[in-house]
C-alpha cells in the first residue's frame, strides 16, 4: 500500500531533520493550542476578578491531572507498543494493541467519572477546598469530571494511537479542533455578557470540546478504514496476545504511576498554598498555567519524535535512533533557555494579564520566576523518559517517576515550606528537575553505548 510505503519512508529513510519536523511540528502546534486551551479557563475566569472562581479551577487541577494517569496507561503504553510492532513488521499485533488501548481507555474513563462523582465531597476537601471555594469547585468538576472524564481521556488516547503510526497531522487536527472549540465557548459560557456561569461555564466548555474531539477521531477511523492500523473492533479483545497486553502495561503502568504521583504532589502543593488564602492559590494556579507553555512545547517536541525512536529501535537501526534524539535535544534545549530569560524578565507583566490584583501579581511574580528556571532541565528529563517509554524500558521510567515525587519533590515541598513558608514551594520542582536531568543524560549516554537488545526492559 502507498500508505504503508509512505510511513516506511518516514521512519526508515527520510532525512532526520525532515522526519523530526514531520512528526514534531504538528505535535508542537497541538501543544501550543492545548496551552492556550488550558490558559483559556484561567484567563476568562480571571476576567471575573473573583479569586474564589479562579481558585476553583486551580483546586480541581489535580483531578484533571489524574486523567493523564489513564491517558498514559492506555495512550503511552499502546502507542509505544504500536510503533515497536510496526518497526518489527507485525501489523496484526499493531491492530490488537490499538483495540486494547481504545476499549481500555473508554471503560477506565467511565469508571473514573463514577468514582469521582460518588466521592466528590470528600475528594474536594482532600484537594484543599474549604467553605469558601467548595461550591465553585464542585460546579467546575461536575462538567469536567462527572460528565467529561471519559471524552477527555478517550480523545487523548485516540490521538496518541493515530500519531504512533506516523499520522501526526491527523492526530494534531483532532486534538486542536477540540481545543479551539473550547477557546471559542469559554467566554460565552463564563462571562456575564454570555451565560455567566463562571467556573462552571469553563467546565461545560471543556466537556463539549472534548466530546467534539472524540467524535472527530471516531469519524477519522471510519473514513480511513483499510488505510490505517488503528483498530477499534471489540472482538479482538477475545483473542488478544498476552505479549501485547504485557507490552502495553509494561510501559503504561509506570507512566500511569508517574502521573498519579504528580497528582499527589500537586495536591500537597495546593494544600500548603491554600493555608495562605484564595489569592495565593489563584497566583500559584496562574503561575503554573503560564509555566505550562514552555513545558508543553518541550513535551510535545519530545513526544513527537517517539514513534521514530520506537520504530528504529525495533528495526535495529540504533544509529538513526541516536541521531533523532540528539537532533531533537539540540533544538529544544536552546529554545527553552531563551524562554526562561523572557519569563524571568516579564514575570509580573505575564501574571497581570490574567488577574488585575496586586496580591496575586506579587505572589505570582515570585512563583513564576522560580518555576521558569527549571524549564531547560525539565525538557531534558522529558526527552529521557520519553526515550525509556519508546524503547519499552518501563522499569527505568518508573524509577524516574519515584525519584521525582517520592524521593525528591514531595519531601522537598515539606522541607522548603517549613524553612521558607509559601515562597519556598516552587523551589521543590526546580531542585528535582536539575537532579533528574543529570540522571537522564547519564541514562541516555548508556543507551547510546549499548545494543538495543541489551537494554533493560
Amino acid at each position: 500500500m502507498s500508505q504503508t510505503n509512505t510511513k516506511t519512508y518516514l521512519f526508515e529513510s527520510m532525512p532526520i531533520p525532515k522526519a523530526v519536523a514531520n512528526l514534531s511540528i504538528p505535535m508542537v502546534m497541538t501543544s501550543l493550542v492545548m496551552v492556550v486551551y488550558n490558559l483559556a479557563d484561567t484567563y476568562f475566569v480571571g476576567m471575573l476578578n473573583d479569586p474564589v472562581q479562579n481558585a476553583a479551577v486551580t483546586l480541581a487541577y489535580p483531578v484533571m491531572l489524574a486523567f493523564n494517569a489513564v491517558n498514559n496507561l492506555f495512550g503511552v503504553g499502546t502507542s509505544s507498543m504500536m510503533s515497536r510492532s510496526l518497526g518489527a513488521g507485525d501489523h496484526e499485533k499493531v491492530r490488537s494493541a490499538s483495540a486494547f488501548g481504545f476499549w481500555g481507555a473508554l471503560f477506565s474513563g467511565l469508571l473514573f467519572a463514577l468514582v469521582c462523582t460518588v466521592f466528590r465531597t470528600p475528594l474536594m476537601h482532600l484537594l484543599g477546598a474549604d467553605e469558601t471555594t467548595i461550591a465553585a469547585t464542585g460546579q467546575y468538576m461536575l462538567w469536567t469530571v462527572s460528565f467529561g472524564a471519559m471524552p477527555a481521556i478517550l480523545n487523548v488516547v485516540q490521538g496518541q494511537m493515530v500519531r504512533s503510526e506516523g499520522s501526526a497531522l491527523h492526530a494534531s487536527i483532532g486534538t486542536m479542533s477540540g481545543c479551539l472549540l473550547n477557546i471559542i465557548l469559554d467566554p460565552i459560557f463564563i462571562l456575564p455578557w454570555g451565560l455567566g456561569m463562571g467556573a462552571a461555564g469553563a467546565g461545560l466548555a471543556t466537556c463539549i470540546s472534548n466530546c467534539f474531539a472524540t467524535v472527530y477521531f471516531l469519524v477519522l477511523a471510519r473514513v480511513k478504514k483499510g488505510k490505517t492500523f488503528v483498530c477499534m473492533d471489540i472482538r479482538r479483545l477475545k483473542n488478544i496476545p498476552g505479549s501485547v497486553v504485557t507490552g502495553i502495561l509494561g510501559v503504561g503502568i509506570p507512566a500511569s504511576i508517574q502521573n498519579l504521583l504528580n497528582v499527589v504532589g500537586s495536591t500537597i502543593l495546593n494544600n500548603f498554598t491554600a493555608a495562605y488564602g484564595a489569592a495565593a492559590v489563584a497566583a500559584m494556579g496562574v503561575s503554573h498555567k503560564l509555566n505550562m507553555i514552555p513545558m508543553q512545547i518541550a513535551l510535545g517536541f519530545s513526544q513527537g519524535i517517539m514513534p521514530l525512536v520506537s520504530y528504529n529501535y525495533a528495526s535495529g537501526n540504533r544509529q538513526r535512533m541516536k541521531k533523532a534524539i540528539l537532533f531533537a535535544m539540540g533544538i529544544i534545549v536552546p529554545a527553552m533557555a531563551c524562554v526562561t530569560v523572557v519569563y524571568w524578565l516579564g514575570a509580573g507583566t505575564l501574571i497581570g494579564l490574567f488577574m488585575d490584583n496586586p496580591d496575586i501579581i506579587a505572589y505570582g511574580t515570585a512563583f513564576l520566576r522560580v518555576m521558569c528556571l527549571g524549564t531547560v532541565f525539565l525538557c531534558i528529563d522529558f526527552m529521557g523518559v520519553g526515550v525509556f517509554q519508546s524503547l519499552g524500558m518501563g522499569r527505568t521510567a518508573l524509577v524516574f517517576a519515584l525519584l521525582r515525587k517520592v524521593v525528591l519533590e514531595i519531601p522537598l515541598l515539606l522541607l522548603l515550606n517549613r524553612l521558607y513558608p509559601l515562597y519556598g514551594l516552587p523551589y521543590a520542582q526546580l531542585i528535582t528537575e536539575v537532579i533528574l536531568a543529570a540522571a537522564a543524560i547519564t541514562m541516555l549516554l548508556r543507551i547510546f553505548r549499548q545494543q538495543p537488545a541489551s537494554l533493560s526492559k
